[in-house]
C-alpha cells in the first residue's frame, strides 16, 4: 500500500519540512519562467502498440510481472491494451473488467469521502481527530496542537507510517489481524514526535484512521460509505472491499516479486488505508469524475482536494488530499499510486495536456513491516502520460550455473552491525540483512544480481578462483562494499 515514488524507509539501508502550494499554476509558472529547455508535451496518448511493445519488453524481459492491463485516453478516446496473463487456474484472458487489488490508491477514495462530508457540512477540515474517537482511542497532541482532519488527509499528521504494536501473525496478509482495539491502545500512547501540519511522512496509519473515524461518524462500514457516496454515484459497479460473486470470478491471482501466487489482503481496521479492489474500467470512470469530464454531485468535493499541497520529501513532488503531484518534464501530473503483496497499480492524469492513464499488475510488493521501495508499475504509468518521464530501470535474468553460487556463500559486513549473509539454497542465491528476513537475489551476469523486492542490486567481487572477496550493495545511488569475513 505504497507510494513506491516518495522515498521512505526502505529494505536493507534506512532512508520532510513542508510548504503549502495553494494556486492550482504554479507548476505552469515555475516552467515557463525563463525555461527555453523544456521537453515539448505529449499531445496524445501512446498507441495501443506502442503500449502492447513497452509491456511485452518488461514481461518478456524483465520477468516484473506476470500480467498488465493498461488504460490510456486522450481527446481521441480510451485505448485498452493488455499483455501476460491473470495467473488464475482458469486462464481467463486480461480485460478491462478484470479485478485487481488497488492498495493505496483506496487513500484517494478516503480524502473523497473526507472532502464530500466537508462539502455536506458533516465535518469540518480543521476538526480535531479526537472529536470522532472514543475516550480510550484518542491520540495525544504534540505541543497541545491536535491532529487535524486535514492533516491526515495531507500525510502530515505526525503519526508514523504503522503504528508501532503493528506485529502481523501472517506476513502474508498483514493487516489482517490488526484490531480496532490495538488501533486505539497505540494513539492513546503513543506521542506524536512532529507538529501536526509540518512533517510529512507516507500515512498508511493516518488514512486508516481516517477512514475509521469517517465511518464512525457516519454511523456506516467504510465499505458501505464508499458504496454508497462514491461509487454508485460514479457508476463504479467493481470497486469494493468486499468481493461480489461475480468480481471474485473475475479477480486476477495476486503474485510476488519471484512471480509466486499469493493470497489477498485484508485491512478490516485500515481499510481507508489500501482495502479496495477495482478494474481498469471502473479506474477510468474515477478519473474522468477527478477530470471533471463527467459532471456529478461530488466535482466540488474532486476539485477540493488539488486545493492544498504540501512538499515531500522528494523536490517537485507534492501530497495533496490523498493525490500526490508531481511537476517535471514541463507537466503536471495528477496521481496515486498503491500496492499490495500480489498486486501493484498507478492512476493518474495530466493537469496540462488531460491524458489519464490506468496500469494495473498482478504483482505486487513485499509485505510489511518491511517495505519495498521499488515497483517499475508507477514509473510505467507516468511514461503512458508523458515519454518525457524515464523509464524504470529493467533488470534482466539471466541463466547461471547453479555451482557457481556457492563460491559467493558468507558473511559481508557492510558495517560492523550490518551484516550481508549470502546463502545458496535449491538452485537459488539468498541474502539476509541483519535483522530482516531472507530475500532471494536474481542474476543478471554471472557477478552481478537484483532484488525483485527492492530496487536494490548486489555485485560480487572474485578471486582468480572464482571465489567471492567482497560485495558491493547498490541501493539509493549508493555503492556500499562489504569484504567477505574469513
Amino acid at each position: 500500500m505504497t507510494d513506491v515514488h516518495v522515498h521512505r524507509r526502505g529494505l536493507l539501508l534506512a532512508a520532510l519540512a513542508l510548504s503549502i502550494v495553494a494556486v492550482p499554476g504554479y507548476a505552469q509558472q515555475e516552467n515557463e519562467a525563463g525555461n527555453d529547455a523544456a521537453p515539448p508535451l505529449p499531445e496524445r496518448a501512446p498507441s495501443s502498440d506502442a503500449i502492447r511493445s513497452l509491456l511485452a519488453s518488461r514481461i518478456d524481459a524483465g520477468q516484473e510481472s506476470l500480467g498488465y492491463v493498461a488504460l490510456v485516453r486522450d481527446d481521441a478516446g480510451p485505448r485498452l491494451v493488455t499483455y501476460g496473463t491473470a495467473g488464475d487456474p482458469q486462464s481467463r484472458p486480461l480485460d478491462g473488467d478484470t479485478v485487481f487489488e488497488i492498495g493505496s490508491i483506496t487513500k484517494v477514495f478516503t480524502a473523497l469521502l473526507l472532502a464530500d462530508m466537508v462539502a455536506r457540512g458533516e465535518v469540518k477540515l480543521t476538526d480535531p481527530v479526537e472529536e470522532y474517537l472514543p475516550a480510550e482511542g484518542r491520540p495525544k497532541s504534540f505541543d497541545n496542537k491536535p491532529i487535524s482532519l486535514l492533516d491526515l488527509v495531507t500525510y502530515t499528521s505526525g503519526l508514523p507510517r504503522l503504528p508501532t504494536n503493528f506485529k502481523p501473525q501472517d506476513k502474508e496478509n498483514p493487516y489482517a489481524d490488526y484490531t480496532v482495539e490495538q488501533l486505539y491502545k497505540f494513539l492513546s500512547e503513543y506521542t506524536p514526535r512532529y507538529y501536526p501540519g509540518s512533517h510529512y511522512e507516507y500515512a498508511n496509519l493516518g488514512f486508516g484512521l481516517l477512514g475509521h473515524v469517517l465511518a464512525l461518524h457516519a454511523g456506516r462500514s467504510y465499505e458501505e460509505l464508499v458504496v454508497s457516496r462514491i461509487c454508485e454515484p460514479l457508476g463504479l459497479t467493481d470497486t469494493r472491499v468486499t468481493l461480489t460473486q461475480a468480481m471474485r470470478e473475475r479477480l486476477a491471482q495476486g503474485h510476488d516479486k519471484s512471480l509466486h501466487p499469493v493470497p489477498s489482503w485484508d485491512l478490516p481496521t485500515l481499510a481507508g488505508a489500501g482495502a479496495l479492489r477495482s478494474t481498469a474500467n471502473d479506474m477510468m470512470r474515477f478519473l474522468d469524475a477527478a477530470q471533471g469530464k463527467c459532471k456529478t454531485d461530488l466535482t466540488p468535493a474532486f476539485q477540493s482536494l488539488l486545493e492544498v499541497r504540501r512538499q515531500t520529501d522528494t523536490n517537485g513532488v507534492y501530497a495533496a488530499a490523498g493525490w500526490f503531484v508531481e511537476t517535471s518534464h514541463n507537466d503536471e501530473l495528477v496521481m496515486k499510486d498503491g500496492g499490495t503483496g500480489g498486486y501493484a497499480g498507478f492512476i493518474g492524469y495530466s493537469a496540462r495536456t488531460a491524458i489519464a492513464a490506468v496500469l494495473l499488475s498482478n504483482t505486487g510488493y513485499s509485505a510489511p513491516p518491511v517495505i519495498a521501495d521499488w515497483s517499475p508499475t508507477p514509473g510505467l504509468g507516468r511514461r503512458l502520460l508523458n515519454p518525457n518521464f524515464p523509464l524504470p530501470a529493467l533488470h534482466r535474468q539471466v541463466p547461471i550455473d547453479p555451482a557457481k553460487l556457492s563460491a559467493y556463500a558468507g558473511r559481508y559486513p557492510l558495517t560492523p552491525r550490518f551484516v550481508l549473509t549470502v546463502t545458496p539454497r535449491g538452485g537459488r542465491l539468498l541474502v539476509q540483512a541483519t535483522d530482516q528476513d531472507e530475500y532471494e537475489v536474481f542474476p543478471e551476469s554471472d557477478t552481478r544480481f537484483f532484488y525483485r523486492a527492492v530496487n536494490a542490486q548486489i555485485t560480487f567481487e572474485l578471486a582468480p578462483d572464482g571465489t567471492a572477496t567482497a560485495l558491493v550493495l547498490h541501493q539509493n545511488g549508493r555503492d556500499r562494499r562489504g569484504v567477505r569475513s574469513p
